[in-house]
């Protein structure tokens, strides 16, 4: 009994490091055509409008605006702000909120394979997954799934949808405000709008706006990374 309990358990492992694989290896250069979030929104009646586009058709405004707001250190951490995870974690044992650490990194590995949700062993799978995406992608191929896969209200995904439902334009020609106030919105996009922004929106937008020419994004942005090249591979090559 025990045997066959440790073999089903062994097949079980096995099958989820080979889908987890599989999928990265995938997604490297495939779009990405639904999400889990996604399919349970829409599944709770939520509609489901997205476009995939590269990110040579996002406009460089919402690149730089999304670091600003989300993770300056994008191009120079391997997935995990760690000086971020630190004062979190110190901000909690003193019985404060709970401080957001999540890296663009991890929230692009968290938004493509798992569940809304703030267990531990949902954050576990969040960093095996953000591990495999930096060390597989490039960091411009991270970036890209982000923005086209992230929620900016209910049932819109991805910068051009969104640039199209707020701003009635591509994602390409989003101007610098536009591209704050959607980077605004993306803690909570189904409680703010870019498009009918409140105050706080409005002054956070204003933020980032004044953070975006400082985001240490090098040229070409994101980072100045090859495409293909993982940046961990990078790293190594350059020592």
């Amino acid at each position: 009994m025990l045997r066959r309990i440790g073999r089903f358990l062994f097949c079980l492992v096995t099958g989820f490091f080979i889908w987890s694989f599989f999928l990265v290896i995938a997604y490297r250069d495939l779009p990405v055509p639904a999400t889990p979030l996604m399919l349970q929104r829409l599944f709770g009646g939520v509609g489901l409008d997205k476009t995939w586009e590269p990110l040579s058709r996002i406009s460089p405004n919402l690149v730089l605006a999304a670091m600003a707001g989300e993770d300056a250190k994008f191009c120079s951490h391997a997935g995990f702000d760690w000086e971020a995870i630190d004062n979190a974690v110190k901000q909690y044992r003193r019985g404060g909120p709970v401080l957001g650490a999540s890296t663009i990194s991890m929230q692009t590995a968290k938004n493509l394979f798992l569940w809304p949700g703030r267990s531990w062993w949902r954050k576990g799978f969040e960093v095996y997954f953000t591990l495999l995406l930096e060390t597989s992608w490039s960091k411009r191929r991270i970036m890209e799934a982000y923005l086209n896969i992230v929620e900016w209200g209910p049932g819109i995904y991805g910068a051009e949808a969104a640039a199209r439902f707020h701003f009635h334009k591509s994602a390409a020609n989003l101007s610098v405000e536009e591209a704050a106030r959607l980077a605004a919105v993306l803690p909570n996009p189904r409680r703010w709008s870019a498009s009918k922004p409140t105050g706080y929106i409005l002054a956070r937008a204003g933020v980032i706006r004044a953070r975006m020419p400082e985001v240490p994004a090098g040229s070409p942005v994101p980072c100045g990374w090859p495409e293909k090249l993982p940046p961990v591979w990078t790293r190594l090559l350059n020592r």
